[in-house]
Parts: structure tokens; C-alpha cells; sequence
């Protein structure tokens, strides 16, 4: 059996431990997570996937370590810019914060077989089609250059198609404590709680659409691929409660965001011409995050003149 076998059987052990431990011993009192908690979870998962950078290092080289790292990094700062929309989502539906862990932990481990789905597939055109990464690459460029210059939009589930067709087909009754259905006039309906949960994880679908393309300019190994993407993900619970502590700290992570995604996609068109390597693309998303949070925490936009 290959050193990347026992790698795998590793990564689904460590995984289900620490999910087991994260979502459900200790989140078994439904409480308001504060920024310390956030913290140390963060903290966690994230030695989490240094260690397992470390054993990919060990077992199979340093080439797919850098990849590793790089792909859960470049995942890391998408979901910082994601994260503020789970915030506004949880703000219209008026979802009070000692429910919101609940929700996170339904919609992390919904998004954990998305992403398995989604990379497979992603892989598996890559492998037949390759001219789909150059689709790819334009795609991550022009995401950038909505996300730098689109300006703000309004979250509003309720002129949503398709979330107008999911309230027309589920009845959608009021709040009943942290349940997802309750009784209403004799039948079944679901609380706002459920609905919630149904939009994090079509965004998170939405989210995919970006972060997958920009991995997959790092590598096409399906092995370094997923893990990083998931070893991502499974610290997004704690992501979110630390931002949402300091909502307004980073005003300028949108644009570090953006031109992390514009690099990638670059990267991508012009991979036969310029190829990078892992080190620089490490080092260049590594740079380009830290200085966009920098300057937002040196130079607050009520600072400006």
C-alpha cells in the first residue's frame, strides 16, 4: 500500500476525532460563542493542518506539502470574505447568536461531501478536458474583479428565485427554540432556523465556485486538493465567530481577497507560458493576505482623510 493510502486513512481519522470533539461533545449546550472559544478552535484546526502538512512532508515530499499549505491558505482567505456574508445572512434572518453554532455545524458537514463532489468532478475535467483550466483562470479573474469593484449587495432571500420556490414547496412556520421543524396549526413546517441552513449551504455552493478553481492552479493532485479544501472548511465555525467579533476590523480584506483571485486566475491562463512554482504562489498569497490586513488595522476606513 502507498505511503498516500495511509495518509488518506490518517486524514478521515483525524478528521471524524476532532468533528466528533468540535460539533458535537462540545457544542452539546447551545451557547453564544465568544471570540476566546472562537480562538482556541481556530487554533486547533489550524495545528491541525500543520501537522498534516507535516505528515505529507514526511510521507510523500515537500513539493506537496507547499501545495498543501498553499491550497489551504488561498482556501482560508475566500472564506474570510465569506464568512461576512454568512454574518448577513444570520443578521435578516434574525438568528439569535446561541443558534448559530447549530447551523454552522449542519451546513460545515453538508459542505464537507459538496466539496467532495465538487473536487472529483473538478479533477476528473481537468484530467479529460484541459483546456477547462484556462475557463477556470477567466473565471477567477472576473470573480476578482466583482468582488473589487461590484460594490455591496444586498442579501435578500425573499426575492430570490430560488428561494421562493423553496418557500413555496417547504411551509415555513415561526421560531420554535433551536428546532428546524415545529407544528404549526396540526402540521409540519420549517422554522426560520431550517431555511437559514438551506441558504449557507447553497452559498457555500456559490463559494465553491471560487475556491475550487483557485486550488486546482496550485495542483490537480485530488489527494492535496481535498484535504486542504476540508482542512479549510472544518475551522470555518470558529472563522466566523472571531469575525463576527471584529466585523469591521478588516475593511480592506475584500480587495487582498480580490487580488489573491486574480493572481490565481493569471496563474492559470498563462501556466504553459510563465509557469509558477508552489514556493512563490505560497509566498505571494501569503504576503498579499497579511498586508491587506495590516493596512486595514493601520489604516481604518473612519481614519481616513
Amino acid at each position: 500500500m502507498t505511503h498516500q493510502f495511509w495518509l488518506w486513512i490518517g486524514f478521515a481519522a483525524l478528521v471524524a476525532a476532532a468533528l466528533y470533539v468540535d460539533l458535537f461533545l462540545a457544542s452539546r449546550k447551545h451557547h453564544a460563542v465568544g471570540m476566546k472559544e472562537a480562538g482556541i478552535w481556530y487554533a486547533v484546526w489550524m495545528s491541525l493542518a500543520f501537522l498534516f502538512a507535516g505528515g505529507v512532508f514526511v510521507f510523500l515530499s515537500a513539493e506537496k506539502s507547499l501545495q498543501f499549505l498553499t491550497g489551504y491558505l488561498i482556501e482560508q482567505s475566500l472564506s474570510v470574505d465569506n464568512m461576512f456574508v454568512f454574518i448577513l445572512i444570520f443578521s435578516y434572518f434574525r438568528i439569535e447568536p446561541r443558534h448559530q453554532p447549530r447551523i454552522l455545524k449542519w451546513g460545515i458537514l453538508g459542505a464537507v461531501l459538496m466539496r467532495f463532489l465538487f473536487i472529483f468532478a473538478g479533477a476528473a475535467l481537468l484530467e479529460r478536458f484541459h483546456w477547462m483550466i484556462y475557463v477556470f483562470g477567466a473565471f477567477l479573474v472576473y470573480t476578482a474583479y466583482g468582488m473589487a469593484f461590484g460594490g455591496e449587495k444586498e442579501f435578500n432571500p425573499g426575492t430570490h428565485p430560488f428561494f421562493k420556490r423553496v418557500m413555496k414547496v417547504i411551509p415555513l412556520g415561526g421560531f420554535d427554540g433551536d428546532r428546524f421543524f415545529t407544528r404549526t396549526a396540526g402540521a409540519w413546517a420549517a422554522t426560520p432556523l431550517f431555511l437559514t441552513l438551506i441558504i449557507i449551504e447553497f452559498s457555500d455552493v456559490v463559494f465553491a465556485l471560487d475556491s475550487i478553481p483557485a486550488i486546482f492552479a496550485v495542483t490537480t493532485d485530488r489527494f492535496v486538493v481535498y484535504t486542504s479544501n476540508i482542512f479549510a472548511i472544518l475551522g470555518l465555525r470558529a472563522l466566523y465567530f472571531l469575525l463576527a467579533g471584529m466585523v469591521r476590523a478588516f475593511a480592506y480584506l475584500k480587495y487582498g481577497v480580490a487580488v489573491i483571485l486574480a493572481f490565481v486566475g493569471v496563474k492559470m491562463l498563462v501556466s504553459k507560458v510563465f509557469p509558477v512554482s508552489t514556493a512563490a504562489s505560497l509566498a505571494v498569497v501569503a504576503l498579499i493576505l497579511s498586508s491587506s490586513i495590516a493596512f486595514s488595522v493601520a489604516r481604518p476606513p473612519e481614519r481616513r482623510g
